[in-house]
């Protein structure tokens, strides 16, 4: 079977500087910050700073979650009416992209209680192929690769990808300030934690849910890679950016492109100088040819560390950049890592109509 190209629909978006994607996409565009403090002291007497989402009422845990997830999906889905009214909702899978098992202070109930809490939310069934994956900010990588297999398949015309997490509550905070990795005053090598959720509909390119010239127009997602690395951000062995470049070299190869023909790239990037090193270590083992630029974008620097829904917050963000036409190309790659090891990469184009009419041809 040959690989179905995945076309991005719409997106919503809850974060700390917008609780819709126009308006948090709106902010990353300008770099807009603003981290508060928490209710948490570091070990310094120092308040932790954090980029809160807030909301109309002072909920956590699980029911932020929910809550955040919920209003992604709805607006997602709202902006897809015409094609995705309420009442065929139930039609839709649901690939929910969560916290991974091992993340210190993770949310007891993430695996069997929060995609029910969302649905009942919405007050709607999503379909049975609805399912909880807990990916962490790679998630949203091995989202997209269930959802080609889903419309690639015929078991669904349309996927709903979402993502929530919270790095909020004192077991994670507390974890991370005992390893020194949150930013501070005397810590510049560190990140600023966050929450937040997003959603995209996704269906096969050139559907008639997608663009109803029947082409396969659009903002396109034609490459997804995989790959593990050895050297983890708490291993002692040396970084090579040996994970982060196969799942480049996967996604390009998927694409059937050269990273080279990237216009630019967006990723997870929340400010500890690992994943900076990875970042650049992992583009001078794959590109061959000298480009005069070569923009890294990293939404981050204005949601804080987002877990799980910072591989949507990227996406969105190309997405964005796209059809408003401050893109740096029509080609873009996207990167997430995980503290654990795993490694995506993907591949984004602008498809226009005349670039449609010329695969029909």
């Amino acid at each position: 079977m040959s690989k179905t190209d995945l076309a991005i629909v719409r997106a919503g978006l809850v974060t700390s500087v917008g609780l819709s994607a126009p308006a948090s996409c709106a902010a990353f565009r300008s770099k807009i910050s603003n981290p508060s403090e928490t209710r948490f002291i570091d070990s310094g007497g120092q308040w932790i700073m954090a980029h809160q989402v807030e909301l109309e009422q002072p909920w956590r845990g699980l029911t932020k979650l929910a809550k955040m997830a919920a209003m992604a999906i709805d607006e997602a889905m709202q902006a897809a009416s015409a094609t995705w009214p309420r009442a065929r909702w139930r039609q839709l899978p649901l690939l929910l992209c969560v916290a991974e098992k091992d993340r210190p202070g993770r949310t007891e109930g993430l695996d069997d209680r929060l995609l029910p809490m969302i649905a009942a939310e919405l007050g709607v069934t999503f379909a049975e192929d609805s399912v909880v994956g807990a990916h962490g900010r790679a998630g949203v990588g091995v989202a997209l690769v269930a959802a080609r297999g889903l419309v690639g398949e015929g078991r669904a015309e349309g996927v709903l990808i979402a993502a929530t997490d919270s790095l909020l509550s004192w077991p994670t905070l507390g974890h991370y300030e005992r390893e020194g990795r949150l930013l501070s005053e005397g810590n510049s090598n560190g990140f600023i934690p966050g929450e937040g959720a997003g959603a995209l509909l996704v269906s096969a390119a050139g559907a008639s849910g997608a663009d109803r010239s029947g082409a396969a127009a659009g903002f396109v997602c034609n490459g997804v890679g995989f790959a593990q690395e050895p050297a983890t951000i708490q291993s002692e062995e040396p970084l090579r950016a040996e994970g982060l470049r196969q799942a480049i070299v996967a996604a390009l190869g998927e694409a059937g492109l050269a990273m080279h023909d990237i216009d630019y790239r967006v990723t997870d990037l929340s400010g500890e100088h690992y994943y900076f090193k990875e970042a650049a270590l992992a583009l001078s083992r794959t590109l061959r040819q000298r480009k005069e630029e070569f923009d890294l974008w990293h939404p981050a620097e204005c949601t804080g560390e987002a877990g799980a829904a910072a591989g949507i917050n990227v996406i969105a963000l190309a997405q964005a950049a796209a059809a408003k036409g401050y893109a740096k190309g029509p080609r873009v790659m996207a990167h997430w890592a995980n503290d654990g090891g795993q490694r995506c990469a993907a591949v984004f184009e602008q498809r226009t109509a005349a670039h449609a009419a010329g695969v029909r041809a």
